[in-house]
């Protein structure tokens, strides 16, 4: 049995803590700089690399990260683990209900925004492929349809960390997007499978068809017998086992299974641990916490590594071309943008509403990335190619965030202080449940306005059911867009105990704002869910207002916090 002797293990070591060392610091420098983790995780890799250190001590970087032996073959075998429980990660993002209950916007921008990039992209790979850097003698067919699925792929994970950083995750808007967004990945990462099983690049003696057959059955029984098992299977998990290590040891020997078997058959592992994760963030007994819990696991430890691993590969100096990174560029964002907007408007969002989502479904971030390098790894295209989707990945997400608070300004912004009112203030509220919770708020609005009480606490509860409104830190901001109504109403509850919400910190919710916004007005909803969220963005919000012993003082702490 061979073993990695003294000195390989040392190298391991400290190729390894360097990589997640410099790759952590630059990400916490990207978040301080309102830009994604990813950036800096790219850019420790490619300071570590050929590009810098490679150039400052040849010697040295090729001892720390050789290209080949015993050392190379470890780090490659951890990248692959990392983007594999990567994947896993983004697949419990996807809640394939989301798509359908959000309606005919979500389908809608999820349609246009993954068809006109994609047949955008199949045309230029057809007219120009030399100019979009098609390998030499490379099959026209499997370049054309890897370049369209490249341009039509957003990117899940960075889209929802945007909508966070802006306060518009639980809004409807932000449902529209990540719906429409998890209908991109799906369809394009099924699409990335098919190509890689045409092109055999992980050959195991099956054919094509047989393999195209096998990938399409693992992904419909997953997702239907599946699913169904892990939905079976947590409340047990939950209930007998020690928590949370019971679920997450099942989550990620699931998906470790699933990325085994597509890799079998000649799939890359990433979608059979992407599928998984699909079937297990479609349980309703998954609790937000958990998936948080893996997410910062998977995002602060193993993705670092690979996206870190990047910049060992290329030199991102010498093989960077500016005219194909333009193209590239106005490529994506020209498909991408006229293909959701039009979806947008298609499905009766206002203009600016529109624009926004475009903007975010332009982002690709890592699922760029982690296509460009297995088309690299499989020779679909060359390193030219492979770093200018790298820097078009990073620039469309650098952009989503501002261009996305840009389009969305307001002239006269929605403050909370303007819409409350004494007479819809419950100081000690006696709902022991979220739906309690809606009801009760519910009732006190009618006391006082003309609603029909079941209509606004159907509404406000099927806006529950499509995605949780616990924003953390111990608040919720349930909320119904009414038809006919003129202006916001706003009901305060107070609960000592608290109630679950199914926030990410898995805290209870102690706060909860009851919003009920003109239907024709979104932005209502958007600015007032905002300016509440700015206000909680501090645990110790919470304590403060919790003080308040009457609306008068509530009044005044809420003044005081959205100052700050």
């Amino acid at each position: 049995m061979h073993n990695l002797e003294a000195s390989q293990l040392t190298v391991m070591l400290l190729s390894l803590g360097l990589l997640i060392g410099m790759a952590r610091l630059l990400g916490e420098l990207a978040r301080v700089l309102h830009q994604p983790a990813v950036l800096g995780e790219l850019l420790a890799g490619v300071i570590l690399g050929p590009t810098v250190f490679g150039q400052i001590s040849p010697e040295w970087q090729a001892i720390l990260f050789p290209s080949d032996g015993p050392n190379s073959i470890v780090l490659h075998g951890i990248s692959t683990l990392a983007i594999v429980l990567f994947l896993l990660v983004a697949g419990l993002e996807v809640d394939l209900s989301t798509v359908w209950e959000q309606g005919r916007s979500a389908m809608k921008v999820g349609v246009l925004g993954t068809l006109v990039p994609f047949l955008l992209g199949l045309i230029g790979a057809w007219v120009i492929p030399d100019m979009l850097g098609r390998p030499p003698g490379g099959d026209p067919l499997i370049f054309a349809l890897f370049l369209a699925t490249a341009m039509s792929i957003s990117a899940l994970p960075v889209i929802a960390k945007t909508l966070m950083d802006l306060n518009l995750y639980r809004t409807d808007l932000g449902m529209v997007v990540v719906s429409a967004a998890i209908f991109n990945d799906l369809i394009g990462f099924t699409l990335f499978a098919i190509i890689l099983g045409m092109i055999g690049s992980h050959g195991t003696g099956l054919s094509i068809v047989a393999t195209i057959t096998l990938t399409l059955l693992f992904a419909g029984l997953v997702l239907t017998v599946g699913r169904s098992f892990v939905h079976w299977t947590l409340p047990v998990l939950q209930a007998y086992t020690h928590w949370p290590a019971g679920v997450l040891g099942f989550i990620v020997t699931l998906g470790l299974f699933g990325a085994a078997f597509t890799e079998f058959i000649g799939i890359h592992a990433i979608f059979g641990s992407f599928i998984v994760g699909v079937a297990v963030g479609a349980s309703d007994h998954l609790h937000e916490r958990t998936r948080v819990m893996l997410e910062e696991f998977v995002s602060f430890i193993f993705a670092p590594v690979f996206f870190a691993s990047i910049g060992l590969r290329v030199n991102f100096v010498t093989r960077f071309d500016l005219s194909l990174v333009v193209l590239l560029l106005v490529l994506a964002c020209v498909g991408k943008l006229a293909g959701a907007v039009v979806g947008a408007r298609w499905g009766g969002m206002p203009s600016r509403q529109a624009w926004a989502v475009g903007f975010a479904m332009n982002a690709r971030g890592a699922m760029e990335i982690v296509l460009g390098l297995l088309a690299l790894e499989a020779g679909v295209i060359r390193q030219r190619l492979f770093v200018a989707l790298v820097v078009m990945a990073i620039v469309t997400s650098a952009m989503s965030g501002p261009l996305m608070r840009w389009v969305l300004r307001q002239k006269q912004p929605h403050k909370l202080q303007r819409v409350l009112s004494p007479k819809l203030f419950q100081q000690d509220m006696r709902a022991t449940s979220s739906r309690e919770a809606i009801h009760e708020l519910a009732a006190l609005a009618h006391q006082y306005y003309d609603l029909d009480i079941e209509a606004v606490e159907d509404l406000a509860w099927q806006r529950e059911e499509i995605a949780a409104t616990g924003i953390g830190n111990g608040v919720a901001i349930p909320h119904a867009r009414i038809s006919g109504l003129k202006e916001a109403i706003v009901a305060v509850g107070i609960s000592e105990p608290g109630i679950n919400f199914d926030a990410p910190d898995g805290q209870l919710a102690h706060v909860i704002f009851l919003l009920l916004t003109p239907r024709d007005d979104p932005s209502v909803q958007l600015g007032l869910s905002a300016n509440i969220a700015k206000m909680f963005r501090n645990p110790e919000s919470l304590q403060y207002v919790l003080l308040s012993k009457n609306f008068t003082e509530l009044l005044a702490k809420f003044k005081v916090l959205d100052s700050r």
